[in-house]
Order: C-alpha cells, then sequence, then structure tokens
C-alpha cells in the first residue's frame, strides 16, 4: 500500500506548479517634474479584469496568471506617487487604464512575451453647480516584444515600468505643448463683441443710427387681408468664432439687428412721416434686445465647459424677450392708432438706446 501512495504522491508533484509571486514595480524618479498637471486618480476600464499577465515561468508547465502586488490601478498610483513630483495646485488630471496585458509562451527555455498598453488622460473637475465634470485630453497606446529565458523575469517587470513612464512623458509633452493654446486647457474667457453696422446697398438693412429707415426699404407687396398700414421684418443674429491664446479663449461675437427689405411693406396711402416712426421704433426694439444680448454674454455668465451652448440659450431667451416686447409695443400703441401711447414709446425706446450707448 505505502508503494501505491508514494507513486500517486510522484504524478501529483509532476503536475503541482506553486502560485506565482505578484509583479512588483520597482519605484524610481519620473525624470520630468509637471508644470501643467498633477495625477488625481487612475482607474481600471479595462474590458478584461483580473491579471494582467499570463507567463511561462516553469519548464513544461503550464501558463500562470500573474497580477501586480496591488492591482494595476493601485500599483499605478503608488508608482505615480513615488517617482513623480505631484503639486495639487496644478490641473487635475484622471489616468484611465483601458489595456495592459501581458502574454507569453514557451518554446522549451525560450520565452517569447507580447505586451499592449493604452492609457487615456482626462481633465477632472468640477462645474458651478459642484457636479464633477471630465475632458478628453489625450490617449497613449503602446506595445512591445521581448524574449527571456524561462526562469530570468526582470523584463516583465521592466517592460511595464518603461511604459507606464512613457505615457507620463507623452502626458507632460501633450501639456507643455497645448496648454497655452487648446480650448479644453482655457483658465479663462473673453468676450469681444463686433457690431455689423454695414450700410449696405442689399436687402439687408443693418441697424446703424446713423441710418434710418425710409420707405424705399420697404419692397414687399402689402399682405393681402391686412389691417395694417405697413409692416416691417426684423430681426438679429449672432456668429461666434474663438481662438485661445496664453491658455485665454478670446470669443469674438458678432451681431447684428437688421431689416429685410424684401419682406417689409407699406400701404402706399399710408406712407407718411408718423407710421413710418412706428416701423422705425421697432426696428430700435430689435437694436435694444441685441444690447441685452450681450450684456448677458458676460465673462462671468459663461463657463469654459460649455460656453457655446450657454450663448445658444441666451440668445433663444432673447429671441422670445424680443417677440413679447415687439407685441407688446404694438398692443399698447394699437399699431401707432393711440398717439399717446406711440409718444410714450418714443420717448421710452429713446431714453433705452441711450442708457445703452447706442445714441447720444
Amino acid at each position: 500500500m505505502r508503494h501505491i501512495f508514494f507513486a500517486l504522491f510522484l504524478v501529483g508533484l509532476s503536475f503541482f506548479s506553486p502560485a506565482a509571486d505578484p509583479i512588483r514595480l520597482r519605484p524610481e524618479p519620473i525624470p520630468f517634474t509637471p508644470k501643467e498637471f498633477y495625477i488625481a486618480e487612475v482607474t481600471d476600464q479595462r474590458s478584461e479584469q483580473g491579471p494582467i499577465a499570463r507567463l511561462a515561468l516553469v519548464l513544461n508547465q503550464p501558463i500562470q496568471s500573474v497580477d501586480l502586488e496591488k492591482g494595476v490601478a493601485a500599483s499605478f498610483q503608488q508608482f505615480i506617487n513615488q517617482g513623480l513630483k505631484q503639486n495639487k495646485k496644478l490641473r487635475p488630471i484622471a489616468m484611465r487604464i483601458r489595456q495592459c496585458r501581458v502574454s507569453e509562451s514557451a518554446k522549451g527555455n525560450r520565452v517569447t512575451g507580447q505586451f499592449t498598453y493604452e492609457v487615456a488622460f482626462d481633465l477632472v473637475g468640477k462645474d458651478d453647480s459642484g457636479t464633477e465634470t471630465s475632458t478628453r485630453l489625450t490617449d497613449y497606446r503602446g506595445s512591445a516584444n521581448y524574449t527571456r529565458p524561462i526562469d530570468q523575469t526582470a523584463v516583465i517587470e521592466q517592460t511595464i515600468r518603461q511604459a507606464l513612464t512613457a505615457s507620463l512623458k507623452s502626458l507632460n509633452e501633450y501639456m507643455n505643448r497645448e496648454s497655452g493654446r487648446n480650448e479644453k486647457l482655457a483658465r479663462s474667457l473673453k468676450i469681444n463683441f463686433i457690431d455689423d453696422t454695414r450700410i449696405t446697398d442689399d436687402d439687408t438693412v443693418h441697424y446703424n443710427p446713423a441710418r434710418k429707415l425710409t420707405w424705399a426699404d420697404f419692397q414687399a407687396a402689402p399682405r393681402k387681408g391686412s389691417h395694417y398700414a405697413a409692416e416691417v421684418f426684423t430681426s438679429f443674429s449672432y456668429e461666434g468664432k474663438s481662438t485661445v491664446k496664453d491658455g485665454v479663449i478670446n470669443l469674438n461675437l458678432k451681431v447684428k439687428a437688421y431689416m429685410l427689405k424684401t419682406s417689409s411693406w407699406g400701404r402706399s396711402d399710408a406712407r407718411t412721416a408718423y407710421a413710418l416712426n412706428h416701423e422705425q421704433r421697432h426696428f430700435d426694439i430689435t437694436k435694444i434686445i441685441v444690447e441685452r444680448f450681450k450684456r448677458k454674454m458676460n465673462a462671468d455668465s459663461l463657463t469654459l465647459e460649455d460656453y457655446n451652448s450657454i450663448a445658444q440659450y441666451q440668445f433663444i431667451e432673447s429671441f422670445r424677450e424680443l417677440n413679447r416686447m415687439q407685441t407688446q409695443y404694438d398692443d399698447e400703441t394699437n399699431h401707432s392708432i393711440n398717439q399717446a401711447a406711440q409718444e410714450r414709446w418714443n420717448q421710452k425706446i429713446d431714453e433705452e438706446l441711450r442708457t445703452l450707448g447706442v445714441i447720444k
């Protein structure tokens, strides 16, 4: 019986492989000091979770699964904290590990390894409401192949460590290069308004205090069935273009209040100076709303992350305000029939135009 037990014990030993030690990244100084960022967090976002390595460690034995000593995210964070000077007054960057994998195969005493690596770097922070934000900045991908004797494993740790250092170096180069010119990394916002006050001969009359409407501007045929003496089509628009210099977003907003000749009309028997003034005041109201819109669009009311969407929202709100004010004007003046109300609106409009700096 002892002989049989001993034979079985040997068979068991021939298939037993002791658990491999986890991979421990050797701490070392990272050869640069970031001036634009620090690594605030490292997270593991690999599609395939679990140990990062499949290694050939023992001759004629199965491949073994081996992980970093504390897991990939904690090991990377520890390596960074030990080797990189972290100034938390700089921009916080999140490092997202997308792929980190070592795969080996053995042929006799020689082992062939393949390493694949991918990380993403995001700028993180909080918006005005305290909600966490994340902005993708740059990615890093790398790979390496190596061969080694089966009993020498140092190249595995070295390959991972070098890839991690290379990705941090790539991030540092990106931040140094882009910090002053990339909108995602801008620190402040400056708005420059450009008023389109051109005087042209085409269909569009741009609002200009020196260029009042004339009846010649009303070129459309009177609308059939309308009880009004005249109708003016006015509106406003804006278009923006941004540039970044020295970390400042310069937002150039071209705004215009305008009137379209071929959409405006006046009956020939009603083309009086009094009626023309009523239509001019519609145009003045449009200009007032444009000026109010400009004041809503100050740097303090916008955020670096979504100033475009805020501008669009304010534009829509201003457009609604324009419609309300135009309707109120016509209702109170009864489309110019109420002369006392018309005079009150004349004074009200002129006063606001002066307050807004449109006229003196």
